[in-house]
């Protein structure tokens, strides 16, 4: 079904991505991609459906793959047909219903006579059924258009699907009618994702790194267990590379003293028998010789040891250490924050969002999600709560206290500053430059970074430079807001985001669709709007 074969891909600066990338997809068989931010999963995906050219390798499927894109904005000029590449088939039968038999039209329809009941039952599927084929992509919701291109699955009914990252906007009910199609699915799917619901339903877990791709025969759950023995077994050889090289050490320090002392006794004993000074200074210069090659040996040795000591802890992040750190909030908890009585709120003359008006109230130290379908309105009540937008009808008791409000582009980071720029705009507390660069290495952003524009950032490393600026800031805010703060990240990063998250003392207010994040980060209150 899809066959890769020693491939490798260059960006046009010569700059190379991965290489001797090996990968054997069968029919009926579902495989998860994952890996970490920037290391080339999309990339792979365009190299398959031939929107991109390996620079060196072969890729082969039995036929077009089927591709679902992470984003979609490039297709809003189109209207919803011409986005599922239905339209001239459509227009075919028509015209064909309506007479108009000519060869043209039969050569484009191609004998699909049922592609109109296909297009019905798909969105219906997938609760689309309102729309109407002939209007405007841009015109739907972001989760309204990841549903639509899912559906050109079973309208196009292809050998091999690629969905790249297919549940970042979906809500819970398309999250859970994308569980349903992908268990029941008999298609060859391989799937770029760090939803690790959907990954659990996956037969085998693969990842990406510069290096190659890796399999693990079997779904997440078993791929967090083998990553858990590779790390013990990584923390083993460092432990063991750390003996090693203190022991390298002490070999050294224990030859060279006793090489010192066999040189000065054998000088001793040269003055005592009455050696020429000239004999004695070639003597001296052969025990100095001999004293710089054995120094030589054990340096080469230490150096040797110290170079695979780096090598194995770069290996390993150590997620632990990106905390926060906040000072502990001086709300105390309990005290209300937010009461809201009967608020309601429209956009210009459109009707009100909510159902019913909303009494809502939040106390300091809860952890609280905010649920409901795409387009209910859950980023409208943030903007409400904040005071951002003002309600039309109702009324907001809001008492004084600190946020921080952290979206899904962490759009706290200002793109037209550098890395260590954006980390100086947080040092409230005047910490040297030596402690600034000790955090930013603790966050994974190394010297040759520093320079980096924030604007080139990834959404992994976007998310820890934040983290970096707040540790820094160390300011606990009576709130923290995250609006669908997972979207953008890898498994890794969702996890030092989860570790740091958990760490905060204060009231969690949280946007999300990601049950598996929701449960770690322990939120125990819904607000439920439809």
């Amino acid at each position: 079904m899809l066959v890769i074969q020693n491939l490798s891909y260059s960006h046009p600066n010569k700059d190379l991505l991965f290489e001797e990338i090996q990968l054997t997809l069968h029919a009926r068989e579902k495989m998860a991609l994952i890996g970490a931010n920037g290391v080339g999963k999309s990339t792979l995906m365009k190299l398959i459906t031939g929107e991109l050219y390996p620079t060196f390798g072969t890729i082969i499927t039995k036929s077009k793959p089927y591709c679902i894109p992470q984003i979609f904005g490039q297709f809003d000029h189109l209207t919803i047909a011409e986005s599922l590449q239905v339209d001239q088939k459509l227009e075919a039968l028509q015209q064909i219903l309506m007479g108009n038999v000519s060869e043209k039209n039969y050569d484009i329809l191609n004998e699909d006579w049922n592609i109109e009941e296909r297009c019905r039952e798909a969105l219906q599927y997938w609760n689309l059924d309102n729309l109407d084929l002939s209007q405007s992509l841009d015109s739907l919701s972001g989760g309204q258009k990841a549903k639509l291109f899912l559906a050109g699955i079973m309208i196009h009914q292809p050998d091999l699907v690629l969905l790249d990252e297919p549940s970042n906007h979906l809500d819970l009910q398309g999250r859970d009618l994308l569980y349903h199609f992908i268990e029941s699915s008999e298609l060859a799917i391989l799937i770029v994702s760090h939803d690790r619901k959907l990954l659990n339903l996956i037969d085998s877990v693969s990842e990406l790194t510069p290096k190659g791709i890796k399999f693990y025969g079997g779904n997440y759950d078993f791929y967090k267990e083998q990553k858990l023995i590779e790390w013990n077994a990584q923390n083993a050889d460092i432990q063991n590379k750390e003996k090693a090289f203190k022991k390298a050490k002490e070999k050294e320090k224990e030859t060279m003293e006793r090489q010192l002392k066999l040189n000065a006794r054998g000088k001793l004993k040269q003055e005592k028998a009455g050696v020429p000074k000239i004999a004695m200074k070639s003597l001296q210069n052969k025990g100095e010789q001999t004293a710089s090659k054995l120094k030589s040996a054990h340096t080469e040795k230490i150096d040797s040891i110290k170079e695979e000591l780096n090598i194995l802890r770069s290996e390993i992040i150590e997620n632990n250490q990106m905390k926060i750190d906040f000072d502990y909030s001086k709300i105390h908890k309990g005290k209300l924050l937010f009461q809201t009585n009967g608020i309601n709120y429209s956009y210009k003359n459109s009707p009100f969002l909510w159902k019913e008006n909303l009494d809502i109230q939040i106390y300091s130290g809860e952890r609280i999600v905010i649920k409901g379908s795409n387009g209910s309105g859950k980023t409208t009540l943030i903007k409400v709560l904040l005071g951002e937008l003002i309600p039309q009808i109702g009324q907001i008791i809001r008492k004084e206290f600190t946020s921080i409000y952290i979206d899904q582009e962490y759009s706290l980071i200002q793109n037209d500053l550098t890395i260590y720029e954006q980390i100086q705009r947080y040092n409230h507390h005047n910490l040297l430059e030596h402690e600034l660069k000790i955090r930013l290495h603790r966050f994974l952003f190394p010297k040759e970074t520093w320079d980096k524009k924030c604007e080139f950032l990834s959404g992994g490393e976007r998310m820890r430079l934040m983290l970096c600026c707040l540790s820094v800031g160390n300011q606990a805010p009576g709130i923290i807001i995250l609006d669908e703060p997972t979207n953008n990240l890898d498994i890794q990063n969702m996890e030092i985001l989860t570790a740091a998250i958990s760490e905060f003392q204060g009231t969690l207010l949280v946007i999300s669709h990601d049950e598996t994040f929701l449960e770690e980060i322990r939120v125990k209150k819904t607000i439920l709007l439809y």
